[in-house]
């Protein structure tokens, strides 16, 4: 696929995007998950091993293909990895017909005024140079709100398109990622404060280009509606945060335009012991839910 392509799958592909982009804080809680033990592996280096070993198993199964699945983010390691053919990860996806997406960002500060803004990101000029010659598409970041406070809210989102026009600058499409934390007693309130800033933040983005949302499945259905429709955006797509894949999926059906772009819920049913037949039939059925679920909404 050239870029042309991607962008036009991206835009108004049936599917969803898969987050396959743990980084090193949650890598060890996401082998767990799938069944590998913190004692079996042994320093950063064996752990990144054993995630590669299961990004690339998703990657490699045949559930895993164009069809149903539009994009992957990718942690940068696993960008930089080859299958066990030798072949590019981004280079594999494509082939598959699936956009690959890059995660930047390099964690979050502590909370102020109720949000968790980004730690800064030095080598960002140099890591989309090296996305866009290995073939990816675009990049996202998170940062995370816990409450609705009028400045936090600010900040998150000003930062978000801050960096979001430096990344459009080096020809890649940035997916913002504010997350509005499930856990927040003023999540509702947070969400408009949300779409408010992120109407005003599009203002800057240069005609002719656009970006990409990912949000919290929200507290009232179509709250983003405005995002889906604005011109300056490609798409909106939809985390999972601390739903299971069902409720995440009945949430995701309510909202019109947005698709998922689950991580946990969709890895939660896999496990490193299946043999390739039941692994394949577990991924498999979660890609048709979470599909379902997109092309419902």
């Amino acid at each position: 696929m050239n870029r042309q392509e991607m962008t036009a799958k991206i835009a108004t592909g049936k599917g969803f995007i898969a987050a396959l982009d743990q980084s090193g804080g949650s890598t060890p809680k996401a082998l767990r998950g799938y069944g590998v033990e913190d004692s079996e592996w042994d320093g950063e280096e064996e752990m990144f091993a054993k995630i590669h070993e299961m990004r690339c198993r998703i990657v490699e199964s045949p559930a895993f293909t164009g069809d149903k699945v539009l994009g992957a983010i990718l942690f940068e390691r696993t960008m930089e990895g080859c299958n066990p053919e030798g072949m590019p990860i981004p280079e594999r996806l494509a082939g598959k017909g699936i956009v690959p997406f890059l995660k930047v960002d390099k964690g979050m500060h502590d909370p102020e005024n109720g949000a968790q803004l980004m730690k800064p990101m030095p080598q960002l000029a140099e890591n989309c140079a090296r996305a866009k010659e290995l073939g990816v598409f675009g990049t996202k970041m998170r940062s995370v709100i816990h409450e609705a406070d009028e400045k936090g809210v600010a900040a998150n989102i000003a930062q978000q398109m801050d960096f979001g026009l430096e990344i459009l600058s080096h020809g890649l499409t940035p997916i913002l990622e504010p997350e509005v934390s499930l856990k927040s007693e003023s999540r509702s309130a947070a969400e408009a404060m949300v779409l408010a800033n992120a109407i005003d933040e599009l203002n800057r983005v240069p005609d002719g280009e656009k970006v990409m949302w990912k949000l919290t499945l929200p507290a009232e259905p179509n709250t983003y509606q405005a995002l889906v429709d604005h011109p300056k955006v490609l798409r909106v797509v939809a985390l999972s945060g601390g739903y299971s894949r069902d409720e995440a999926c009945a949430e995701l059906e309510k909202n019109t335009g947005m698709v998922a772009s689950f991580s946990r819920a969709l890895l939660e049913e896999l496990r490193a012991e299946m043999d390739d037949h039941r692994f394949n039939e577990a991924l498999e059925h979660a890609i048709e839910e979470i599909y379902c679920a997109s092309v419902a909404g």
